[in-house]
């Protein structure tokens, strides 16, 4: 780092992820440490990042105890927002439209399904204000003031806190919002989230849903900052940042639930680019394989965001990071069902876990590594963390899968092995994970053959060179913090404040506007840093407006007519652009990417370990197995190999190249193209090939139905969905 000469103090950086806590630390005498542990383990301890901050300072008494900052990634917010573990909160809306947010765009979650279950709304009592203001500004009925106070004592009084307010046309005349906030802090209310500050644009149903999480998370999210605060203060002043989903830090106190859903993984992407990039790399496709979930990403200069989102039937309005979560990690479940091999999207999760972690798990994509080699218990990570290993139990997976192959080999009238199972559940997963990356990439007009893929998180480099070489990509990156590497992103991202504001204008109308708009959103920034403009551009009658640079008219109306045509294969030359809404960035640089210390021996002197047996491509190999802390710049070897550090394991397929970079990192590069051992079983019908041909089939069937919704005219299919697409 820039200033880590003059540093005496501790940093670290965390990841607290819904199954693992990933710390990473810098120590006042400028080491690069790493530490991994289960995020709840309420048996040992109350949390586990102060946990893990206090055993890694335990293990090195000889140094100063003192830390100067901490900053988190975590899913404290997600997690209640999936578990619906929120605070109780009254939603106050315009009257007329006490079920607006209910209704919502009538979309149905499975198209197919007859009887739907839709999710509850957060908020759990709703009064209709007596107000309303036109589209225009004027204002049709003023605010009954009187009302609205006894709505919110009455609700007070039932023991609410938390309190959301979303009127109509409220993102641009906000002046009754503002009157209910004040008659809400008179009356005690603690958290109270206005929709014109949550998410101050056009469409009251996003804007609305985003304004009832806020509320309903922020104060949880309080009670988990103040907590860690707490503990990292108690002797001393210690400097806490959170990572928000945006990809940048925020001061704990700032910090807010509608800000926080992709709070870790955002922390991956800033990782895996300010690391790729370092190494050369200008387009990397993310692939972020954890135990529950991968979360994949793209980039090809700029960080990609999202302007909307929907999680767990909540439709969220803020700037996050563009990541795209498939339910294949290394905990999820494999089984036979309906004639196919398939796995997920159930997970095993941190318990029971798969079956090889001994509490009675159902088998999982870890457990099919373990079975092939791919996973070897004598260098597998402890899944306890390292002061309660646990070796991982090879006997009841063979014993489940062997009951699994007689199981399929009955219903298919085929022979199958337990290692043939295992590979075929391991090529579903794959395919599984590559169509997830085609949705942020090929989805979007980007052909990704030629990009490098960065692979990190605990299971990422298990799968890197199958998943690559799934999309036609030649090169794997794998930085020496991949493991951890969502924790090693949060402790090098910048400071970042993004500010939107709605406009909705021509665009050469806008542009005369747009000097004195950005001078009046950037005055709102807690930072003093650089300031990045983009604007949302969008054909007159589309509801899909697309971010671009501002510079200028002619620039942005360019950038705008090449970003339609990759992403729709069109545009419409004759009708009108309209400026939708602006954004402005301000950012503050963030850490130096610390040096890498590697081994001071030649690459012909590095020997392996060890060797181990490795089923791949419908056999078994004998490989070397090599420490990776111990590869010198310069090392070079063919797959197949299996490579071991502290934080995961990386499999190098047969095929594949390794290169030890002066950084650390490994690069992988495709050396030949050889069949794979689901390519043998093609000519015939098998369980696997079932399952692949119909994640394929899917695929294409989304994407075009993803055209359909972004550039139709009709509400009824870009807003209720109403459409159908099919391959026949």
């Amino acid at each position: 780092m820039a200033s880590a000469s003059q540093q005496t103090h501790w940093q670290f950086w965390v990841d607290r992820g819904g199954t693992f806590t990933d710390i990473v630390a810098l120590t006042p005498d400028q080491r690069v440490l790493t530490y991994k542990l289960l995020s709840e383990n309420p048996d040992h301890y109350a949390d586990a990042a102060v946990e893990g901050i206090q055993r890694l300072q335990a293990r090195h008494p000889d140094l100063p105890t003192d830390i100067s900052s901490v900053r988190m990634g975590t899913t404290v917010a997600t997690n209640a927002l999936l578990e619906r573990k929120g605070e109780p909160t009254v939603l106050l809306i315009s009257k007329g439209l006490r079920d607006q947010l209910d209704i919502g765009y009538q979309t149905r979650p499975d198209i197919f399904a007859t009887n739907i279950h839709l999710p509850e709304p957060l908020y759990d009592r709703v009064y209709e204000v007596s107000e309303r203001v036109r589209a225009d500004g004027t204002v049709e009925f003023a605010l009954d003031e009187e009302a609205t106070l006894v709505q919110l004592q009455e609700a007070y009084d039932q023991g609410f806190r938390c309190v959301a307010v979303v009127l109509m046309h409220a993102y641009r005349y906000p002046a009754h919002e503002k009157r209910i906030r004040e008659i809400a802090q008179h009356i005690g209310y603690t958290q109270i989230s206005l929709s014109h500050d949550v998410s101050p644009l056009v469409k009251i149903v996003p804007r609305g849903q985003t304004t009832v999480a806020d509320a309903y998370l922020s104060p949880v999210l309080r009670r988990y900052v103040n907590q860690v605060a707490e503990a990292l203060s108690a002797s001393q002043s210690v400097d806490l940042e959170f990572m928000q989903s945006n990809g940048g830090l925020a001061k704990a106190e700032v910090f807010q639930g509608r800000d926080a859903i992709l709070s870790g993984p955002a922390g991956g992407v800033v990782g895996m680019v300010r690391t790729a990039e370092a190494d050369g790399f200008e387009r990397i496709v993310g692939f972020d394989m954890g135990g529950t979930s991968t979360d994949v990403s793209h980039y090809a200069g700029t960080l990609e965001r999202e302007t909307e989102t929907v999680v767990n039937g909540v439709r969220l309005r803020v700037p996050m990071m563009n990541i795209h979560t498939v339910a294949a990690g290394g905990g999820s479940i494999v089984r036979f069902a309906d004639g196919r091999l398939q796995v997920g999207p159930e997970s095993a999760g941190a318990y029971p876990g798969p079956a090889c972690y001994r509490n009675g798990g159902p088998l999982t994509v870890t457990d099919c590594n373990l079975l092939l080699g791919r996973v070897n218990p004598a260098f597998f990570p402890s899944v306890f963390g390292p002061e309660q290993n646990q070796p991982l139990d090879l006997d009841t997976v063979q014993a489940q899968f062997s009951e699994l192959a007689e199981q399929v080999t009955e219903a298919t009238g085929h022979l199958w092995t337990t290692e043939q199972l295992a590979e075929g559940f391991l090529n579903i997963a794959v395919e599984s994970m590559a169509a997830a990356v085609k949705k942020i990439s090929v989805q979007r007009g980007y052909d990704v053959q030629d990009y490098a893929f960065s692979a990190f998180g605990g299971a990422g480099g298990q799968h890197a060179c199958a998943v690559a070489a799934a999309l036609g990509i030649s090169t794997v990156y794998l930085h020496p913090m991949a493991g951890v590497l969502s924790a090693y992103g949060i402790g090098i991202a910048d400071q970042r404040w993004l500010g939107e504001e709605a406009v909705e204008k021509e665009l050469s109308v806008a542009a005369a506007e747009i000097r004195q708009r950005v001078k009046n959103l950037s005055s709102a920034s807690p930072l003093a840093g650089d300031c990045t403009v983009r604007v949302y551009l969008r054909y007159e009658g589309s509801d899909t407006p697309l971010l671009v640079d501002w510079i200028n008219e002619a620039d942005a109306r360019a950038s705008f007519e090449i970003q339609h045509k990759q992403l729709f294969g069109f545009i419409y030359p004759e009708k009108s652009v309209l400026l939708d809404a602006l954004q402005v960035e301000v950012t503050v640089a963030g850490a130096i990417l610390p040096e890498a210390d590697l081994p001071k021996v030649s690459a012909s002197d590095t020997e392996a370990r060890s060797t181990t047996r490795l089923y791949a491509q419908g056999r078994w190999h004998e490989v070397d197995v090599y420490d990776r802390a111990e590869l010198p710049e310069g090392f070079i070897a063919t797959g197949p190999l299996l490579l071991t550090d502290q934080n995961s394991t990386h499999v190098i397929e047969p095929g594949w190249q390794l290169n030890v970079l002066a950084s650390g990192a490994l690069v992988l590069e495709r050396q030949s193209m050889e069949a794979s051992a689901i390519d043998d079983q093609s000519a015939q019908y098998d369980p696997v090939t079932l399952e692949i041909f119909n994640h394929l089939f899917m695929s294409v069937a989304e994407q075009m139905g993803f055209v359909l919704e972004k550039t139709a005219s009709s509400v009824n299919i870009k807003e209720r969905l109403d459409f159908s697409c099919a391959v026949f």
